[in-house]
């Protein structure tokens, strides 16, 4: 397994429509069990095949220590309906580092997707999953949490958002 490079703020793929998986294989699987590896080295909860620089529509999340009744998953294809509630709450982002804001999501989504090995899986997600599943969705279509922020936090946060799309602030810190 091999730690991955996190595209910050500014990677120009972090804004790109990522394409649909149609190969799979071990080549796949090694490069999910990389996410996954990544993803604990620089402790997120989840991650999107873009945030590591690949154009494909894939995830990995592990939500356990927040709620036991999901374990570490990886979502190829995914995608989201049947959103229902909306919950406010903070969110942060492994390409923002030392960055949060505050975005309204869906409570409760329905997920249809591929596993690794290219089974289809559904299911219904409520709470952190399905916020964090709306979350690393969104990057598979170019879109940022901070797209979701209200205008006073965006602009709160804009001399950190000039800092990282400059390369000035490395990953861990925050100004």
């Amino acid at each position: 397994m091999a730690v991955l490079n996190i595209k910050t703020y500014g990677a120009n793929i972090l804004r790109k429509k990522a394409k649909s998986v149609t190969r799979f294989g071990a080549a796949l699987e090694e490069f999910v069990q990389d996410m996954f590896q990544t993803m604990y080295e620089f402790k997120g909860i989840g991650l999107a095949a873009p945030q590591v620089g690949a154009s494909m529509r894939l995830i990995v999340i592990d939500i356990e220590e927040i709620d036991p009744a999901y374990p570490p998953l990886a979502l190829v294809n995914p995608e989201l309906s049947d959103f229902e509630g909306d919950v406010n709450a903070e969110e942060g982002c492994l390409s923002f580092p030392g960055l949060q804001g505050f975005v309204s999501r869906a409570q409760k989504v329905h997920v249809k997707a591929q596993t690794p090995k290219g089974d289809p899986l559904e299911f219904v997600a409520e709470d952190w999953m399905a916020r964090v599943l709306q979350h690393e969705i969104d990057h598979l279509n170019g879109v940022l949490f901070i797209d979701h922020v209200n205008s006073d936090e965006l602009e709160s946060m804009e001399p950190d958002l000039q800092l990282l799309k400059s390369g000035e602030i490395p990953r861990g810190e925050s100004t």
